[in-house]
């Protein structure tokens, strides 16, 4: 899966990957020219006391020194362009994806995980290729080619390195093994105490209300407990690496001084190629060290190019059909036939047999008990959902047919949790009509009954809006929500229990101001109260995910028990009369 993201996203940037591994080979054979250089140094020179070659074979080296010093600072400076610029891609094309779910694909997710993999998991990725690129190209070139340049100094006594190097990679194996399902199980460890704090922070005020701050904390620091024991494990195998390689150099080391001490007495080697062995033993120690750093990223990233992958990799169950054409509205008119829904997983479907008409220029109220499907029923209509069973039409039009753009451009939602996004009132109810004029949208606030606590804010249209409206009472929320879509003019009116922030007095001004603007598109509201809805044109009765009624406020109380039940739980006997 790394390999495959890495290809995919590095496409683009062929030209300066080339120029990075130009750049890191000539560098990594300056540096394994450097110790050569410096044996002859020694022997031409130093030991013969000839000042001539010291000056020109030195003179040489700082040549050679500063090209690769160069060679470094421009490779280093375009790997990291690249890295940063395909972790950005990444993240881009993550948050694409994610913007196409639906509800299932959201839910199956969760949505501290689609943060974790759009954040932690794509700097890893991102983290290593830039290893890659500074590390593992000049790694391997800089191993080969030290056992090489060894050989060529002194072939007996490379023989060290038969001994050495099997010693190394057989610790880089064992360590490998344990490491990669430890790290596979952090990445989830981390989605675990992301999905607890996220969850902590949004109810704190419930958690306080029911005086639950050490129930939180304990759950809490058990999640944080295990992805910690998880790390330590993963630092513990890791922090044998390192002492194990030090070991191995300093024994190897000791030998080559050793047995070269030997064969300089003997004559059969001399004092600048064994300098010159030593660097090359350590430069050859270095490649294979520099390799297990990579080994050490490589686990774990590409365990976060799996997750991120089954991301990219998951198509919404809402897209637009092979051959969907534009939605043309021609007032609104929607048609339910025979429409069930299940969740995935779920026992039962949530909606059976739904039939209904709501008819353009009238109110159509969805009512029924917790549970009946009323909202799911509403979310089936702009598809944020799509029905598993049945169908349903816009002015005749089958909605599965057309295309996403098309269907959402005519309809105005305003969800049952007023959501704000942060940034500025006005910025807010331009959302889905970024060209409507400050007139437009002071119109749609007067219809909303919120243009009173707007002229009051500081600012008024440009007043600030905190992430999620938090600045706001849930009564505003709810108000400005419903003023974002009378600002779209949608052909469609979609009213998610949008009301049940408002006192009855602003209930009632709102509802009124909404006829007038509403006079010529399909309303269908899910309610709760029953004395918003009595004058709707029909009311559809849920129980259980069917219609249990459908008719007038006066019509359903004689034929629809189920109604009649909900009316006279809410209302005395004197209004029900």
């Amino acid at each position: 899966m790394l390999l495959r993201l890495v290809r995919q996203y590095l496409a683009p940037y062929k030209g300066a990957v080339a120029a990075v591994v130009i750049l890191q080979f000539l560098q990594t054979v300056a540096t394994l020219y450097l110790p050569t250089l410096n044996a002859e140094i020694i022997d031409r020179g130093v030991v013969r006391a000839d000042n001539g070659v010291i000056l020109s074979l030195g003179g040489w080296m700082l040549a050679i020194t500063a090209g690769q010093v160069a060679c470094a600072i421009t490779a280093t400076y375009f790997a990291a362009r690249v890295a940063m610029r395909v972790g950005r891609n990444i993240r881009s094309s993550l948050f694409t994806t994610v913007e196409s779910f639906s509800s299932r694909e959201m839910g199956v997710f969760g949505a501290p995980s689609l943060i974790t993999r759009t954040t932690n998991d794509v700097q890893q990725v991102q983290m290593a290729l830039l290893m890659t690129f500074t590390v593992m190209v000049s790694a391997p070139i800089m191993g080969v080619g030290g056992v090489l340049l060894a050989l060529n100094q002194d072939i007996p006594l490379s023989g060290i390195l038969l001994l050495i190097l099997p010693v190394l990679f057989a610790v880089i194996g064992l360590v490998l093994r344990r490491l990669i399902p430890l790290f596979r199980r952090a990445q989830k460890q981390i989605d675990r105490v992301n999905s607890v704090l996220r969850e902590q922070i949004m109810g704190i005020a419930v958690i306080r209300a029911f005086v639950r701050e050490r129930t939180e904390e304990d759950r809490f620091d058990a999640a944080n407990r295990d992805l910690t024991g998880t790390q330590l494990r993963t630092s513990q195998y890791l922090a044998l690496l390192f002492p194990a390689a030090m070991l191995v150099a300093n024994l190897a080391s000791v030998a080559v001084v050793w047995f070269g001490a030997y064969r300089i007495d003997a004559g059969q080697m001399q004092i600048g190629a064994l300098t010159a062995f030593l660097a090359y033993i350590m430069q050859i120690l270095m490649a294979v060290m520099m390799s297990m750093f990579m080994i050490m990223m490589l686990p774990r990233a590409a365990v976060c190019a799996e997750r991120i992958c089954e991301v990219l990799d998951t198509e919404s169950t809402v897209r637009d059909a092979a051959a969907a054409v534009p939605l043309v509205y021609d007032g609104g008119t929607l048609v339910f036939d025979d429409v069930g829904y299940s969740y995935p997983g779920a026992e039962s479907p949530v909606l059976h047999g739904i039939s209904f008409t709501a008819e353009s220029g009238q109110t159509t109220a969805i009512i029924g008990s917790t549970g009946a499907g009323k909202s799911t029923l509403l979310n089936l209509v702009p598809r944020l959902l799509d029905a598993t069973s049945g169908g349903i039409s816009i002015d005749g039009q089958d909605i599965a047919a057309v295309t996403l753009h098309s269907l959402r451009s005519g309809i105005g939602l305003v969800p049952q949790k007023a959501y704000l996004f942060a940034g500025t009132i006005g910025s807010n109810l331009r959302f889905g009509r970024p060209e409507a004029t400050d007139a437009e949208l002071w119109e749609a606030l007067e219809i909303a009954q919120a243009a009173e606590f707007v002229r009051n804010a500081e600012g008024a249209l440009e007043h600030r809006v905190e992430q999620g409206g938090g600045n706001f009472s849930g009564g505003q929320r709810q108000r400005l929500a419903i003023a974002r879509a009378l600002v779209v003019k949608p052909a469609i009116y979609l009213f998610d229990d949008s009301f049940s922030a408002l006192d009855f007095a602003t209930d009632a001004r709102l509802r009124a101001a909404l006829r007038e603007r509403t006079r010529n598109s399909t309303v269908l509201i899910v309610a709760q109260r029953v004395n918003t809805i009595t004058d709707a044109a029909k009311i559809v009765v849920l129980e259980e995910g069917r219609i249990a009624g459908t008719g007038t406020h006066a019509g359903l109380m004689d034929s629809s028990p189920t109604y009649r039940e909900i009316v006279e739980s809410q209302l005395t006997a004197e209004e029900v009369a």
